[in-house]
């Protein structure tokens, strides 16, 4: 799914009411009556609607969406924010149409009956042709709407958000619980600065020209479940063990050997065909009785890994998880990166050591896949003042390295050599705890091992890790599932891809 900017969604628009025998008029009711329907299949006539629209095209789908609401007999009031600006002119056929007065709002003087617990505020002040924060009186009304409480509905975009940039600290934004947003999502609700703002996004189809959509670049996109089954290789009947790659984990260290389990065990459940982990000796009995489908390989001594003593040719190798920093690992981590001819995995203690001989980033092998979060990423490539920033600079890292960067967050972010960004939107708060991560590494891993490209297992990595967390979150909470729950639902989202 793309992500498209601010310009070609106008453009978007304007060629579906070219080519495809429709007026702009007719595409905003279609807008407004694809978010009646959502409403309407959430919400009860037993709630009161405050819909508060502006004078733009934003304002017009909020007048046609009260409108509809009122010819099914729900109670609505209309509030119309006052400006010296004239409606544009979908937004004053859908005033004249509407079959109620409205109210002309000039300040923050409207009331709602806040002891009715059952309100929908819908706000339908400012799309996304808003260019600079609010302020003055719409900035008052936006604050008092953001101390009601009630269920708060934004339609396209909150008001007061831009698309295609990060809001200020001080800026004042819409707050909603769920956003109506058509056709796409801005790429403003995929970094947590500006999520927030934004609640549950929910995509409407409204019909936009797919030949513009398909033909049109961009280099933001959406992984989305279409594209994970489409890239899916289902497991040949007549297939062995041999055909589904050899994984090598490297990592635990004393007390970090929890670790490097979760990875082993991660890679075995997405379907490597032979696993071997390498760890410290005092790991053997952990990693035989967790894992007692891997092979145990010796790292050398009993607390932490000194040598890597495994052939690269035709073996995945994943690093990092719980390795530890000391200076003899260090030295082994680099003879490692030397001997690889193939692309490889690297995580947690494998970055951070890089980060400390930043001059080892020349050694990663061309399309290996590494993880950080986003210290992990700072401490590599250096500090940005927000999270946009940051994936913008791993877009250019990633480049430069030609590697590809699994940025992990609130929206894991995955961007490719030739300067693509796929957002994962699959995943939960749930998944906010240690070991979550190492299994991530365990399961591109895995993927990398069984021939997927590089971007594809990173892709379908972060896509399946997510999904199998929002199992273990509806099966077990947020609050109460570990890291290991994921594992545990894996086979959810194979039976679901494969449907």
């Amino acid at each position: 799914m793309k992500v498209f900017n601010t310009s070609q969604i106008r453009q978007c628009d304007q060629y579906t009411v070219e080519n495809d025998e429709i007026s702009s008029i007719e595409l905003m009711e279609k807008a407004a009556l694809a978010c009646f329907e959502w409403i309407k299949s959430q919400f009860s006539a037993n709630y009161t609607y405050y819909v508060f629209c502006g004078k733009g095209n934003n304002g017009g789908d909020g007048l046609a969406i009260a409108r509809l609401l009122l010819e099914e007999n729900y109670k609505v009031e209309t509030f119309v924010i006052q400006s010296s600006s004239n409606f544009s002119t979908d937004a004053q056929i859908n005033f004249d149409k509407y079959p109620d007065s409205v109210s002309f709002l000039e300040n923050d003087d409207f009331e709602i009956q806040q002891e009715n617990k059952k309100i929908v505020i819908i706000d339908a002040l400012f799309g996304t042709g808003l260019n600079k924060p609010l302020e003055g009186n719409t900035q008052k009304i936006i604050q008092k709407l953001n101390h009601i409480k009630g269920k708060k509905i934004s339609i396209d975009i909150p008001s007061g958000l831009f698309s295609d940039s990060l809001p200020s600290e001080d800026q004042t934004i819409f707050k909603a619980d769920v956003t109506l947003s058509f056709q796409f999502y801005k790429r403003a609700f995929l970094h947590v600065e500006s999520a927030q703002y934004a609640g549950k996004i929910f995509i409407l189809d409204i019909g936009l020209n797919s030949k513009f959509i398909q033909d049109e670049e961009t280099n933001n996109y959406i992984i989305s479940s279409k594209s994970v089954s489409d890239n899916f290789k289902p497991r040949d009947p007549f297939s062995h063990k041999g055909n589904y790659g050899k994984v090598a984990l490297i990592g635990g260290s004393y007390g970090k050997i929890g670790s490097i389990a979760l990875s082993t065990r991660a890679a075995l459940k997405i379907g490597a065909g032979i696993v071997f982990t390498i760890a410290p000796n005092c790991g053997y009995s952990i990693l035989q009785t967790l894992a007692p489908e891997a092979m145990f390989i010796s790292g050398g001594d009993e607390k932490l890994i000194t040598e890597i003593k495994i052939s690269t040719e035709k073996t995945t190798i994943g690093i990092g998880p719980g390795l530890g920093k000391e200076k003899l690992t260090k030295v082994a981590l680099e003879e490692l990166l030397k001997s690889i001819q193939t692309p490889a995995v690297l995580d947690a203690d494998a970055l951070n050591i890089i980060s400390e001989n930043k001059s080892m980033l020349n050694l990663i092998p061309k399309n290996s896949i590494i993880t950080p979060h986003p210290v992990e990423f700072a401490r590599l490539f250096g500090d940005s003042k927000d999270s946009l920033e940051q994936c913008e600079l791993a877009r250019e890292m990633a480049n430069k390295y030609n590697i590809i960067i699994v940025l992990k967050g609130h929206r894991t972010a995955v961007l490719t050599p030739e300067g693509k960004c796929y957002y994962n939107i699959t995943g939960n708060a749930g998944m906010a705890k240690g070991g979550s991560g190492d299994i991530l590494t365990g399961m591109i891993t895995g993927l990398l091992a069984q021939g997927y490209a590089p971007q594809i297992a990173a892709q379908l990595g972060v896509y399946i890790h997510g999904k199998a967390g929002d199992y273990a979150a509806k099966k077990y909470s947020q609050e109460a599932m570990t890291a290991q729950d994921i594992i545990h639902r894996l086979p959810e989202v194979f039976l679901n891809i494969k449907k």
